[in-house]
This record gives C-alpha cells, structure tokens and sequence, in this order.
C-alpha cells in the first residue's frame, strides 16, 4: 500500500508485524535516503551494523539474483531480525522479488530505493498493490515541506530561532531534502554551543541558492544589476532551466509589478500594495519590491514586457541561438533601468 512521507515518522514507531518491505522512490533522493534511513532504524539502531544490515547494489543482484536470496534468507550471528537493503532497484527486481516472497518465510526486512522509477512502473506498483509492502513516492519537496523540515530540524537539536531568521534559513534550502540536510549540517557545526540562529549565522554558513534563483534573476533584471542579472541567467541556464521558461518567469515578475502601479495611480502607497500580495513575499524581499515600484511606471513596465514577450517567441520559433537571444533581451532591460533612476 501507498504511504505518504509525512505518514513514515509516526509508521517507523511501530511497524506492522506483517511488513516485509517498503519500495522509496522518487527524484528527491535526499528524501529517499533519509525514508531508508528510518526504516533500517528500525531494525539496527547503526545503519552500517555488518550483522543486521546489508547492502546490495541493482546491479550486484543482476549479475548473480542467488546474492539476494542469501541475504534475505541469513541469519545474524548476533539473533535479531535483519534488514536488506537494495539500491538503485528497477523493474527487474520485480519478478525476482515475488519470487523470493513466495519461496521464503524469513522476517528480514526488504529496504528498496531508487530515484528513477515511477508510480506506474511495476516496481511502484507491486508496492502499491502487496498489504505487505509500503511505496513512498518521494518529490521536490515544497515551500510548506521545506519549513515543517527545517522547524523538525530546529526542535531536535534545540536551537532558538525568529520568525525573519527562519524565512532567510527556509529561502537558503533547497527543494532537494538530501542538499537541504546538508546545508543544515554545516550549520550544527558551525553554531556549536550557541543555541540561537541569527541572520548572520544564516548568511555565513547558508548557501545562498537563492543567488541562482529564479526570483533573484526577476529582481536583478528590474533592479538594473546588469552584470548578477547575467551571471545569475547563466547559473539558472547551466543547471538545466530553459531560456524561454526564465523569461516567462521575468514577464510574471513585470506582470506583478504593473498590478502594483495601477493600484499605486489610484492612490494606494508602495508599501500598501507590496503587503497585500498574494502570495505574501518573503520579509526581507519586500524592499527591493518596493524600490521597483518606485522605479517603473506603467509604461516602461508595458515596454519591457513586449520585449519579453518577442524574445521568447524568438527562442521557439526562430533559428536564433535561445540562450543569447534571453540573455540580451533580460541584459537590455537591465541597462535600461539605469536611464531613469
């Protein structure tokens, strides 16, 4: 059966005698490895403990299947239940799994990983459809998965933090719970005996992936830093975000901005607006937001959002080179901000 990876901390405390294995997939493979994790834990309280836990690569048991059998089947030398652990698995393992759970009565537990299957592959699915098996899809967590994670972490090894440290803290982390664990890893190291998270603490040890981020690459294009603006495009570009899409993203940004002017012409403050988007921008974006406001009128944002819009038709229709086609169109905009600050 399918659970979720919220469900797993209150699963791990008392596991179903019926059990015999869990299927942890997905693209999140910080996720993955931490799911697994709790499951070993729940056999050998030390995930590399030689008597209790075993590891098995894919390929290991494509090679030669009878290296699982073996592994399922021992006993530990110490007594207690044992714990497999598979990694990398595929659709292979699924007929060579039935198998061995139809021929074998051992209580070790399975622990199978993977990042590249999907929930309708046969694996997923024998996971989903056996009540002895638990599947766990596992995906870039979101904004609300990325704080409840980072409150978890904070409660457990009792740091104080306030609310504008913990907006930077969440912003810093990414979507990938495995880059995340280690980003707050470098953090337990560095605070030390201290037990309150400031600013400062976050701006030193934190990795500002927000430097690459799409919403940082919006507001260095409308603030008219030319030069982050193209070192930023350049980072989003080489970790696989595609042109056109960063300039769609640029245009949503501009889209915001015009909502703004027009209330601010009919007589609402820069201030008033910003606190009232939907959704709310995160406190220590607010006043470059408002700087924007007060930079940009309804018509340069109009001229700028018709040069979005052309160079991302150029960027599908054309035989122009899409990156530098973005790139100077979000460079142009850029400079231009400097002819009327």
């Amino acid at each position: 059966m399918n659970i979720k990876p919220e469900q797993v901390e209150s699963v791990v405390r008392a596991l179903p005698a019926h059990l015999r294995g869990v299927v942890i997939y997905g693209s999140n493979e910080g996720m993955v490895a931490t799911i697994s994790q709790q499951f070993i834990k729940t056999v050998a309280d030390d995930i590399y403990d030689a008597f209790h836990v075993s590891y098995l690569e894919m390929a290991d048991i494509t090679a030669d299947v009878g290296a699982l059998y073996a592994e399922f089947n021992a006993q530990s030398l110490m007594g207690g239940k044992r714990v497999v652990v598979i990694k990398d698995a595929t659709n292979q393992l699924t007929k060579v799994l039935k198998e061995l759970l139809a021929s074998s009565s051992s209580d070790s537990l399975l622990v199978i990983t993977s990042s590249t299957l999907k929930t309708k592959d046969s694996l997923a699915t024998l996971a989903k459809e056996d009540n002895c098996f638990y599947g766990i899809g596992c995906y870039d967590d979101r904004e609300e998965d990325i704080s409840a994670f980072t409150a978890k972490f904070i409660d457990k090894y009792g740091f104080r933090i306030d609310r504008e440290a913990f907006q930077l803290l969440c912003s810093r982390l990414s979507n990938d719970r495995k880059i995340s664990q280690n980003e707050l890893d470098k953090l337990i190291t560095y605070m030390g005996e201290k037990k309150t998270i400031s600013i400062d603490d976050i701006a030193t040890v934190i990795s500002d992936t927000a430097a690459s981020s799409m919403d940082d690459l919006c507001y260095f294009v409308a603030l008219g830093h030319a030069e982050k603006t193209v070192s930023c495009f350049n980072r989003l570009v080489f970790e696989g975000e595609s042109p056109a899409t960063l300039l769609r993203v640029v245009s949503y940004h501009f889209i915001r901005l015009l909502d703004c002017v027009v209330k601010i012409e009919k007589g609402d403050t820069a201030e008033k607006v910003t606190a009232g988007l939907r959704p709310p921008l995160m406190f220590f974006r607010k006043p470059a937001f408002v700087s924007q406001l007060r930079l940009w009128s309804r018509n340069r944002i109009l001229s700028a959002l018709e040069l979005l819009y052309q160079a991302e038709r150029e960027c599908k229709t054309t035989d122009y080179p899409a990156e530098q086609t973005a790139s100077f169109a979000l460079l142009r905009i850029a400079n231009g901000v400097k002819k009327f600050r």
